[in-house]
């Protein structure tokens, strides 16, 4: 374990560490996983990694597709529902989020862990896909960005729609790929403005970024 990892602490990083070697066991084994641009994630500093949204397969690609530094998720909240989900959820450093309701809890815990240099993953769409096309994103995204100072780190996951799509029970054992694009530093974002006119211009190049590293596939 490397002094990154050690500052970097979870509730318990162990469950952490075991869960994710487990998701990817699972993703090469079921999926056929591949990952690609995994050298693009900086190895600190506050990081958000921003990724389409197709099915409830995405977080553990995310997880698994990256274990160089422990990454935080933000999930809705109803994923709290049990007492397994309750420790699971918290051992393993998730940030609930109430869906809907503009959650500032929320907001302000995911810009607090970026500015003391942690990793977080987010899903600009904010839900799954109904057709496996990639959505708008929530501006959301755009006021963490320049409240936080981070860099954003963005993904294409593709092949997770096929297996898993939103509204189906069993899992298809298709291939699964995960793509890393070069960092979005804030000197991108600030090009486009900022203040609230300019979030939600930084939340269209996150998914413009994220569209590009489709088109490369």
């Amino acid at each position: 374990m490397n002094d990154l990892v050690k500052y970097e602490t979870m509730a318990d990083l162990r469950v952490y560490q075991f869960s994710t070697r487990l998701f990817k066991l699972f993703l090469l084994a079921w999926h056929r996983l591949r990952i690609r641009g995994a050298e693009n994630i900086p190895a600190e500093g506050g990081v958000l990694m921003a990724s389409n949204h197709a099915s409830f397969l995405d977080p553990p690609v995310v997880g698994a597709g990256y274990r160089g530094r422990p990454i935080h998720f933000m999930a809705r909240d109803t994923l709290w529902n049990s007492k397994f989900g309750i420790w699971w959820m918290s051992k393993v450093g998730c940030i609930p989020v109430s869906r809907g309701t503009g959650d500032l809890r929320a907001l302000k815990t995911t810009i607090r862990m970026l500015k003391e240099g942690k990793a977080v993953s987010m899903f600009p769409e904010g839900t799954r896909t109904e057709d496996g096309e990639l959505q708008t994103a929530k501006g959301g995204i755009g006021f963490i960005i320049e409240k936080s100072g981070c860099v954003v780190v963005p993904a294409y996951i593709d092949g997770t729609y096929k297996a898993h799509p939103k509204g189906t029970k069993f899992i298809k054992p298709c291939k699964v790929t995960i793509s890393y694009g070069k960092p979005i530093t804030q000197e991108d974002f600030q090009a486009l403005g900022s203040g609230r006119d300019a979030y939600d211009k930084h939340a269209a190049l996150i998914m413009q970024r994220i569209a590009d590293l489709k088109a490369g596939e």
